[in-house]
């Protein structure tokens, strides 16, 4: 079973690597980054490179697609190769699925239009310009439209982990959660909005302009 995750530039990294990580455990599914072109793409502060092996064209229907966020997707929102493919990929994917504001680029594509869906907090308003209906829940599944999105960075692990589940068993995702020793215990307790101070808030806006 093939599973394909997008690589664009200026992506986040974690967007990527954290479904990754989960879903290369399971033996049974093969991964491929794929892009427009084969090659590196740096992540969204360029620290990070993250190599496509793949094209886009080269990789026309994947088991399950997973489309990552970050700066870069406003971009990619606007680029006809990636959404043609996702939708060509779609139309036989058993999953389609997005981290982050890879919800906009799934937006653009129409395949969101009338549905809930998650995103980044920062970009409800944008995802919602493009027929969404955005809600602060972590992973939104829709089985029937073979469509899940998962909220901000991390919790494309959790969309993964519930990905495993669906395509196999509970027994698998729970495997795959203990080979990566994901037992989360936070120093903080503010990873989300609404547990943020505003003085957290002014931090994030600053640090935001500063990246961008």
């Amino acid at each position: 079973m093939q599973v394909a995750i997008a690589l664009f530039d200026r992506l986040t990294a974690l967007d990527a690597v954290g479904p990754y990580e989960v879903l290369q455990r399971i033996p049974e599914l093969d991964i491929v980054f794929v892009g427009k072109e084969v090659g590196e793409v740096r992540t969204e502060n360029g620290f990070l490179g993250m190599t496509v092996d793949a094209k886009y064209e080269d990789v026309p229907t994947p088991d399950v697609v997973v489309v990552p966020g970050g700066i870069g997707s406003r971009v990619a929102a606007k680029d006809d190769d990636v959404l043609s493919w996702i939708l060509t990929a779609h139309e036989t994917s058993l999953f389609t699925t997005s981290v982050c504001t890879g919800a906009l680029i799934l937006g653009a594509t129409g395949l969101l239009d009338g549905l809930t869906a998650t995103t980044h907090w920062s970009a409800y308003d944008t995802l919602a310009k493009s027929g969404a209906t955005p809600i602060d829940t972590r992973v939104v599944e829709h089985l029937d439209k073979r469509i899940i999105t998962a909220a901000g960075v991390s919790s494309g692990i959790d969309m993964a982990l519930r990905l495993v589940e669906i395509l196999f068993d509970a027994t698998a995702a729970q495997a795959a959660q203990l080979m990566i020793e994901y037992d989360p215990m936070p120093p903080f307790d503010t990873g989300s909005i609404a547990k943020a101070t505003p003085e957290v808030l002014e931090r994030v806006d600053q640090y935001a302009a500063e990246r961008d």
